[in-house]
């Protein structure tokens, strides 16, 4: 018996009756979809409503031949892997349909142990294609890596409820703010999973205008809608086998999420203009950094779809909670940014790692990316410092400096506000060993306006 993920749906046509009857009857137990047409007319009718991965199809016919059958799949459905079918007398005919696209090709009489290692080549076929549609979305992602960096407490739970959770085909909702890297523990997920080999797809359901979300998800046929001028699989067909991930969930409009409910409940896809449905295997992982609980007491989410969705829940902490981790972080960024993972530890000086810490990083991991890559190109290849890293973040986790006890003793002897700032700098200055990157952090000032003062002459020495 087919897997799920390499069940096929065939167009059979062959104007022989007893042929027929044996593939109606011989194509299910292989595991199929069959259509089964008796000339040519009824086939092209048949693809007007439904697409098909396969088609088989006797070259001799009345009416119109196969020729013609051949020549109108290639133009509406270009995907579908066309099977001839030919007596042994015609051995050429068979040799110019392969050379005018056909993937192969059956000599009556015909074995059904032959039908099923052609159709299981088309299948092979057909899920290294989804593979690789798979791998160029994934690699033209820009979050995460791959490995979820972080030894803190939090993430140490997370880690294990992953562990826990991906040998199951349970379905997932991860919950968390926006950049804290929902997508990486999916990917986690999918690779520790039984499904590793086949397909990742990751869709962004804020991303899409709500008139396409359905033909992104779930496919269309040609002429399915305005602009629909080939026909296309969806996502949970290129995902046949493996995880589709669904970010930003809560997105999704209240018709979408009765859709997206059925295929939860029964496996089947149905693309956009068609009749038919088809049965898919797919682990459906989901992610937002919305409250659905609150969404549905507005009647904005499906309390049904929330239940379906919510079997395993994995909250991921931000950045802000888990400081530790930071250090790390920042180091594994800038390992990717630069394309290299032999880097030393201390690329980062003790105070850019204090200001990093410091800062609280309200887009979490993403955001940290950006400041890492801004502070390498303003490094240009030495080690980070206050002064590479950006202004806000410099601006947000700069500490203001207690105010210095008053001595009324002092007040005896007048004092410049000048004298009085430098009295201040010098001892920030004592207490970070002269390092004076890490004294301007503590005094709130850049280190710019740092040198400019040292530098400054005093206003007794100016008078004088």
């Amino acid at each position: 018996m087919t897997s799920a993920a390499n069940k096929l749906r065939v167009l059979f046509v062959d104007d022989e009756a007893p042929i027929r009857d044996v593939m109606r009857l011989e194509l299910p137990r292989f595991g199929h979809d069959v259509t089964i047409c008796e000339d040519g007319k009824s086939a092209l009718a048949a693809m007007e409503k439904n697409t098909f991965d396969a088609a088989i199809v006797d070259l001799r016919m009345p009416g119109l031949s196969g020729w013609d059958v051949i020549t109108h799949v290639k133009k509406v459905s270009p995907e579908t892997e066309v099977i001839i079918s030919t007596g042994h007398g015609s051995m050429e005919e068979a040799i110019q349909a392969l050379r005018r696209g056909a993937f192969d090709f059956l000599t009556k009489p015909t074995k059904l142990a032959v039908v099923a290692s052609v159709l299981q080549k088309v299948a092979d076929k057909r899920a290294l294609l989804n593979k690789t549609i798979a791998l160029e979305k994934r690699l033209t992602a820009v979050e995460g890596g791959p490995n979820i960096v972080g030894e803190s407490q939090p993430m140490q739970r997370v880690k294990k409820l992953i562990e826990r959770i991906a040998p199951t085909d349970s379905t997932v909702l991860i919950l968390g703010e926006t950049g804290t890297g929902k997508e990486l523990v999916a990917r986690r997920i999918h690779d520790l999973s039984h499904r590793a080999q086949a397909p990742f797809v990751a869709i962004n359901c804020g991303a899409l205008p709500e008139n396409l979300v359905e033909s992104e998800l779930f496919g269309h046929r040609k002429g399915a809608f305005t602009g629909a001028d080939q026909p296309r699989k969806g996502l949970l067909e290129v995902a046949n086998g493996g995880t589709l991930f669904l970010d930003e969930l809560g997105e999704l409009d209240r018709s979408m999420q009765v859709k997206l409910l059925r295929f939860l409940e029964s496996g089947e896809v149905r693309r956009v203009g068609e009749n038919d449905a088809i049965i898919v295997d797919v682990r459906v992982v989901c992610a937002t950094n919305r409250d659905l609980e609150e969404m549905v007491g507005k009647e904005e989410f499906r309390e049904d779809l929330f239940f379906r969705v919510n079997t395993f829940e994995i909250h991921l902490p931000p950045l802000r909670e888990r400081r530790d981790d930071i250090p790390s972080l920042a180091q594994s960024l800038l390992a990717r940014h630069l394309k290299r993972h032999d880097l030393p530890a201390d690329l980062f000086t003790p105070a850019a790692i204090e200001a990093l810490k410091a800062h609280d990083w309200s887009g979490n991991v993403r955001e940290l990316a950006n400041a890492v890559e801004h502070a390498a190109i303003m490094a240009g290849g030495v080690v980070i410092d206050l002064e590479h890293l950006p202004m806000t973040v410099l601006r947000k986790s700069t500490r203001r400096p207690k105010a210095p006890h008053f001595d009324p003793a002092l007040a005896e002897k007048p004092r410049t506000l000048r004298e009085i700032e430098m009295e201040m700098i010098h001892a920030a200055l004592e207490r970070n060993h002269g390092d004076k990157p890490r004294t301007a952090l503590e005094l709130g000032i850049a280190l710019k306006t740092l040198y400019n003062k040292l530098n400054q002459p005093t206003e007794r020495a100016e008078a004088s």
